[in-house]
């Protein structure tokens, strides 16, 4: 070899070497040639633990789709969840763990106005996509964030959904039962405002505590207060607790529940023994029965494949999160990045999922608009 092919072949090495340097520099966090780490801290115990778990079963159905399928272009999703049983602090350390040692990409999946408001500047600060919180509170949605996309409709839009019909109906006296916490604070606000609105008189608003095993007190303050309705903004058993006990206490009132109140209807059914019969509530998906829906029919047949377990509304809502999350790494292309992945979704436009909607730009992160009432039978199901 003389010394100019040698030259050229030294050259040839140092340019490879320094290409793959190149690469592996800019190489995003989370991000390797044949996988997408993603993590979530969410409530997987205690007594909303049931809205966490189902949450996280429709993301990883999805997730469980797509690597069936070769992965997003061609790389497999990974999921790290978090139990942060429902307490901020641990979410927050989750979120720093997440984030500093396991190296996700992005964020997914979050539970609670308290935890993702505690999260949100750890995630800030690292620049790290925060996706689909399962928070609808207004207050979060109001202040453009360039890392949190929303995919469910906001609280707001469920109250106002609940305030128009009751305002339809001719009811003139509506009480409240919240949580006491943030998000029961928070969205008690927003639900006085809507009434103030359709001219409905608020006649009585009551806290109740997360982890409440009776509601006897609560139930005779709100049959002294004579409602023509109640309004209960809460999550968890606690609301099995107080659809008890003011059942049991003779008061038959209309009651009205937001989409996080009952986790899993089925179960609760049983335990209330007929007791939630009548009980209406904002849906803000479609009924996972309903085939008429692409997206529901899609999800029924990726179910059916599947060895897990559960089938309600929050867990097709974590499909439709997922589903929608993956839309925007495919449209980020194979050099993904954060930033590249923010971008995708800010042009998503309306992107049609099947006969569900989502809305994303520049300015707009706030996903749905999608709102029903519909009402539960004495088994758990849900009729319009």
């Amino acid at each position: 070899m003389n010394m100019m092919s040698r030259w050229m072949c030294v050259k040839g090495v140092f340019l490879v070497t320094a290409l793959i340097a190149f690469s592996m520099a800019r190489a995003e966090t989370g991000v390797t040639d044949t996988v997408i780490t993603v993590g979530q801290s969410a409530v997987f115990s205690g007594p909303v633990a049931a809205t966490g778990n189902n949450y996280r079963r429709g993301i990883e159905l999805y997730f469980e789709q797509v690597n069936k399928a070769g992965g997003v272009n061609g790389r497999k999703l990974q999921l790290t969840a978090l139990d942060d049983a429902y307490d901020p602090k641990r979410t927050v350390e989750n979120t720093r763990r997440l984030i500093d040692e396991n190296k996700v990409f992005a964020l997914i999946g979050y539970v609670a106005t308290a935890n993702l408001i505690a999260a949100m500047p750890v995630a800030e600060e690292a620049r790290v996509p925060m996706f689909a919180p399962l928070v609808g509170t207004t207050s979060i949605r109001l202040k453009h964030n360039h890392y949190l996309f929303h995919v469910r409709a906001s609280y707001e839009a469920e109250l106002a959904r609940i305030t128009q019909q009751l305002a339809v109906v001719g009811t003139s006296k509506v009480a409240v039962v919240y949580q006491d916490s943030v998000f029961g604070k928070s969205n008690l606000e927003t639900l006085l405002e809507l009434a103030k609105e359709e001219k409905l008189e608020v006649v009585k608003t009551l806290p109740m505590a997360i982890t409440a095993a009776s509601a006897t007190d609560i139930a005779a303050q709100l049959k002294q207060a004579a409602p023509n309705a109640v309004v209960m903004i809460m999550a968890g058993t606690m609301s099995e607790v107080l659809i008890r006990d003011m059942r049991a206490s003779g008061l038959g009132t209309p009651l009205y529940t937001i989409s996080v109140g009952l986790a899993d209807a089925k179960a609760s059914a049983t335990r209330l023994n007929g007791a939630l019969r009548g009980v209406i509530t904002a849906s803000i998906v479609p009924s996972p029965t309903l085939e008429r829906y692409g997206i529901v029919k899609e999800y029924r047949k990726t179910l059916g494949a599947s060895a897990g377990s559960g089938d309600n509304y929050t867990v097709l809502e974590g499909y439709i999160v997922a589903r929608t999350f993956v839309e925007g790494l495919r449209r980020a292309g194979r050099n993904l990045t954060r930033e590249n992945f923010i971008a995708a979704l800010e042009g998503v436009g309306s992107l049609d999922l099947g006969d569900f909607r989502v809305d994303y730009g520049p300015k707009n992160h706030n996903g749905s608009n999608f709102v029903e009432l519909e009402m539960y039978t004495a088994t758990g199901s849900l009729i319009r």
